[in-house]
């Protein structure tokens, strides 16, 4: 499965386009991470614990986007785009979606 954030493919042509896919999840964040997100605040630096939960979300997200694409036998998804919305306080929805297409 090609995945791209461009409207083509270098090489390749649409043959038909099977309309959007997409796929979220929502995460929340864990009282033990906010503890050391606090300090983080105070002294700086980068929260790897929730850019980790963040990389996994995203991934998480595209892994059930292109699910989504397969079901609908498509080659590859394109346009591919990425949005963030808070659900509720300590918790976050992380969206990819693009559109699922047919190749030459």
């Amino acid at each position: 499965m090609i995945i791209v954030t461009t409207d083509y493919i270098a090489g390749k042509k649409v043959k038909e386009t099977l309309g959007v896919v997409k796929g979220s999840i929502i995460r929340a964040r864990w009282f033990g991470r906010d503890i050391a997100a606090s300090l983080k605040t105070i002294i700086g630096g980068e929260i790897k614990s929730y850019t980790d939960l963040l990389v996994k979300a995203r991934e998480e997200a595209i892994n059930r986007m292109v699910a989504e694409a397969k079901k609908l036998k498509a080659d590859a998804v394109i346009n591919v785009r990425f949005a963030t919305s808070d659900v509720m306080q300590g918790s976050a929805e992380i969206l990819a979606y693009g559109t699922a297409v047919r190749l030459k």
